[in-house]
């Protein structure tokens, strides 16, 4: 396989570069401010997580972080609570949607609305294969060289609810993650003249960024996964296919891991 065509990126539909300062500086402080109440303080917040794991006597392996949990003993509330958790991640993703319309970009340069059925949903399982598969060894490897937490993809209480709370949560990681830290961030950093290797290099760190409370394999996973799903968006111009490879690796993980708890000791 020829790879060299994806390691020189070249997309064909990138917005034109802002030359005005007060514009530019515009989009930075945009920028700013977004990452600050999304994915960028997240990012702080996992490093001091990290950190913490690490000066402690349980050390990073001897720790466990839970994504999905319960907040509650009644149902109802627990129920409503997890509504408004992965609604949140829904309103980040039309942020980033929003955002980016309002800097006069078409969403079709990032394949929105539509979706190329043919197209998207095919590439977007081979996504979930590429990255999902590896990830789980890079799991096991990571946990035997003490390197990270033990992840606990959901521990909500057994309810009729909790199935499709989980492919709705994982469904809105997706679209929150894949729309703003690859479409939104690539596209505004194009519009600041930044290069294709420098705008996927900065939107892959801070999604290993704020994966770090999971431990050293996790960020370097997750930092993995953004340069292959940043350089894919970068070479197609589309986001179906990050969305859809995200969302069925966090389903399988999610409701995976909520069936078939009682025999995945070996993960511990």
């Amino acid at each position: 396989m020829n790879l060299r065509p994806w390691l020189q990126p070249a997309s064909p539909a990138q917005p034109e570069v802002v030359t005005d300062p007060i514009q530019r500086r515009a989009i930075g402080i945009e920028i700013t401010i977004v990452l600050v109440l999304t994915f960028g303080l997240s990012a702080m917040s996992s490093i001091l997580s990290l950190i913490e794991k690490a000066m402690s006597e349980r050390g990073i392996s001897g720790s466990s972080v839970a994504l999905n949990v319960s907040s509650s003993d009644l149902d109802v509330i627990d129920f409503f609570r997890q509504l408004l958790s992965a609604t949140k991640l829904f309103g980040i993703a039309a942020l980033a949607v929003y955002l980016i319309w309002r800097a006069g970009v078409p969403l079709a340069r990032i394949g929105l609305p539509a979706i190329r059925a043919k197209f998207d949903i095919p590439l977007g399982i081979g996504l979930a294969a590429l990255i999902g598969i590896p990830g789980l060894g890079l799991y096991v490897a990571a946990r035997a060289m003490d390197l990270n937490v033990q992840v606990v993809p959901s521990d909500l209480n057994e309810t009729f609810w909790r199935l499709p709370m989980l492919v709705f949560s994982a469904i809105g990681n997706a679209a929150a993650e894949e729309l703003l830290v690859v479409a939104y961030l690539i596209t505004r950093l194009r519009q600041l003249g930044w290069s294709e290797n420098r705008s996927l290099l900065f939107s892959a760190v801070l999604r290993g960024g704020y994966h770090l409370y999971q431990g050293i394999g996790g960020g370097l996973g997750n930092f993995v996964m953004g340069l292959v799903y940043g350089r894919v968006f970068q070479r197609t111009s589309r986001v179906w296919p990050l969305i859809i490879g995200h969302a069925l690796i966090d389903t399988v993980a999610f409701v995976g891991y909520a069936l078939l708890r009682d025999h995945l000791s070996w993960l511990d």
